[in-house]
C-alpha cells in the first residue's frame, strides 16, 4: 500500500466538522466560511444510525459538503463504549476517505467549556471540576484550568468511585463543578457544598465546536490511524452497525 502524507494542520480558514457520541445526547457542529453551525439530537444506541445522515444535514444547512471540509473533529471520551466506538469509526472513515487530518476532543472538556460560558464566560481564569454519570455507582472525572484564553489539564479524565472522587477533590480549589453525576448521585457525591454547581448543560455543541475549532488553530490534528477512543473500561469489540457505519462514512467521504 502506497504510504500516505496528510496535513495535521489545516488551513487558517479551515471548515471544520465536529460530533461527539460519547453521552445520551448527539452534539454536532460545524464551522465554514458561512459561520458556525450547531445541532443537537438523541445519541445513545441510535447514534451508529443517525450520525451521518444528521452530518450530512448539517453540512446542507451550511451550504457546504463533505469535500470542503478541512479537519474532522470527534469526542474521543471517556463516555459510554457503544458512542466512542460509533464516533472513533465514523471519524476514522471519512478521515481516511477525505484524507484530512483528525481533532480527537475529551469529552470531559466539552462539559467544562459548556460550564465555564454558562458561570463565567468573560473570566480570565476558571478552575472546573467534571463528574459524569458512569454506571455502576462510578464517575469518569477531570479537572480543568481555563487561563489566558485556553484550558489546562489538571487531572487527566479518570473512572473513580464515588468515595474515591470526594476524598480527591475535598481540598481542590475548584470554583464550579459541571457534570451529569451532580443529578445522578446528589448528595452520595459528598463534594464541597460551597462550589457552585452546574447540573444541566446549556449548549454541548457549541461548546464542541468551539474546543474543534481552537484545536484546528493549534495544528492538533492527527491522522486517522492514530486516532483512538479514550477507553477507561475495558475495551470490548466493535459491533456489525457501528463497522457498518465506519465503512458508511468512508464511502460516503470518496
Amino acid at each position: 500500500m502506497p504510504s500516505r502524507t496528510l496535513p495535521t494542520e489545516p488551513p487558517a480558514a479551515a471548515c471544520v466538522l465536529a460530533f461527539d457520541t460519547s453521552t445520551e445526547r448527539l452534539a454536532l457542529g460545524v464551522h465554514g466560511a458561512g459561520g458556525s453551525f450547531t445541532a443537537m439530537a438523541d445519541g445513545g444506541a441510535a447514534a451508529s444510525a443517525t450520525l451521518l445522515p444528521r452530518l450530512h444535514a448539517l453540512l446542507a444547512q451550511a451550504q457546504l459538503t463533505l469535500a470542503d471540509v478541512d479537519a474532522i473533529a470527534f469526542g474521543r471520551g471517556p463516555g459510554a463504549f457503544t458512542g466512542l466506538r460509533t464516533a472513533c469509526a465514523v471519524a476514522q472513515g471519512l478521515g481516511f476517505g477525505l484524507a484530512r487530518p483528525l481533532l480527537p476532543v475529551d469529552s470531559l472538556l466539552v462539559v467544562a467549556e459548556d460550564a465555564r460560558a454558562q458561570w463565567s464566560p468573560d473570566a480570565p481564569a476558571l478552575d472546573v471540576g467534571v463528574a459524569m454519570d458512569a454506571r455502576m455507582d462510578e464517575v469518569y472525572a477531570g479537572r480543568y484550568r481555563w487561563h489566558q484564553g485556553r484550558w489546562q489539564v489538571r487531572q487527566a479524565p479518570a473512572l473513580m468511585s464515588l468515595a474515591a472522587l470526594a476524598e480527591a477533590w475535598a481540598d481542590e480549589g475548584t470554583q464550579v463543578l459541571a457534570g451529569s453525576a451532580l443529578a445522578a448521585f446528589g448528595p452520595r457525591l459528598a463534594l464541597p457544598a460551597a462550589c457552585p454547581h452546574v447540573v444541566a448543560e446549556r449548549d454541548r455543541a457549541g461548546a464542541l465546536l468551539r474546543l474543534a475549532l481552537a484545536a484546528a488553530r493549534a495544528g492538533e490534528g492527527v491522522d486517522a490511524a492514530a486516532a483512538l477512543p479514550l477507553y477507561l473500561r475495558d475495551k470490548v469489540a466493535l459491533t456489525t452497525s457501528e463497522r457498518e457505519a465506519g465503512r458508511a462514512a468512508a464511502a460516503a467521504a470518496a
